[in-house]
Order: C-alpha cells, then sequence, then structure tokens
C-alpha cells in the first residue's frame, strides 16, 4: 500500500465513464454488490442522486452516493479500493460527501451499516453519526440487521465545496 498524498486527492462528480471502476471497487466491499445496470440507474434516473469518485493519480480509489430529498441526505455507499484502505480515506470521502450534501441543501444525514461492522460504525461516529434504531433482516446476502445512524450536519463548519471543486 502506498502512501497517498492527500492535497493530489480529487473530488468529481461521477460519471457513466466510472463505473466499471466503481463496480470492481464495490465487488471488492460488500457481499452484496450493486450492479453496473443499478449504478447507470442512480445516474440516468434518479434526480435525487448525487454519487462522487474520489481520484487519485487519474484512478478511481473510491466512491460515494447520496440521495438528497428537502433537507435530509441519505448515503447509499461508501467504499475505498481494497490497497487503499486504512489510511484515513474513507472518512475524508464521508466528510466531502457531507459538504457535498450541505451544499444541496440538507442538514442531517442517514444511513444504514450492519451491526456486525464495528469499523464501519466507529468511522461513521467520528463523523458525528449517532445510532437511532434497527432495521431488521435488512441485509438480503444473510438477513443480518442493520443499525440505522443519523448525524446533523453542522452547516456553519462544514462549509461548502472550495471554487473549481466539480459535483
Amino acid at each position: 500500500m502506498r502512501e497517498i498524498n492527500r492535497d493530489e486527492m480529487i473530488y468529481r462528480s461521477m460519471t457513466l465513464q466510472d463505473i466499471p471502476f466503481i463496480v470492481a471497487i464495490e465487488q471488492e466491499a460488500f457481499t452484496g454488490p450493486w450492479t453496473a445496470e443499478a449504478f447507470t440507474n442512480e445516474l440516468t434516473n434518479n434526480m435525487f442522486a448525487k454519487y462522487m469518485v474520489m481520484e487519485y493519480e487519474r484512478e478511481v480509489i473510491g466512491y460515494a452516493g447520496m440521495w438528497v430529498i428537502v433537507d435530509e441526505a441519505h448515503v447509499t455507499n461508501v467504499a475505498v479500493r481494497s490497497d487503499h484502505r486504512g489510511q484515513g480515506l474513507g472518512k475524508l470521502l464521508l466528510g466531502e460527501l457531507q459538504r457535498t450534501a450541505v451544499f444541496f441543501g440538507a442538514n442531517k444525514m442517514t444511513l444504514e451499516v450492519r451491526v456486525s461492522n464495528e469499523v464501519a460504525q466507529r468511522l461513521y461516529r467520528s463523523l458525528g453519526f449517532e445510532a437511532s434504531g434497527i432495521r431488521p433482516g435488512y441485509y438480503s446476502d444473510n438477513q443480518e440487521d442493520a443499525l440505522i445512524m443519523w448525524a446533523e450536519l453542522d452547516t456553519s463548519s462544514l462549509g461548502v465545496r472550495e471554487e473549481g471543486q466539480e459535483y
């Protein structure tokens, strides 16, 4: 695993051309990965969907997605390529997603996480998420419960994207 120079990281909107790279990361990260068709549908048919990629040295190394509906953002996906994990990039990516949610008018964010995924839960708590309930049998691959988490987005401290950043 190479050390990443965070100053050279680029966040941008996901495009249809990114989907093969996204699906590869999705398959590494999840036991029930989304398909290329699912991502294509999100990008072309879902007016609430906002998806971004994390790019380093012209390679997609992570991505995140959400639906923004009125003042709430619902995280659909967050993943970092396996050879770049363990460097805090997931936290950077989710922080960028939170700032993007604020830009699009959200003041709170929610997500579901496997009850067994304590590593992800720690990450989410470090970004202000708190547990608020359980969705029984949420995950179709093994009927595992999902922990529902919410975060209030501090619109004053999160700010908005800097001039020149694309979304």
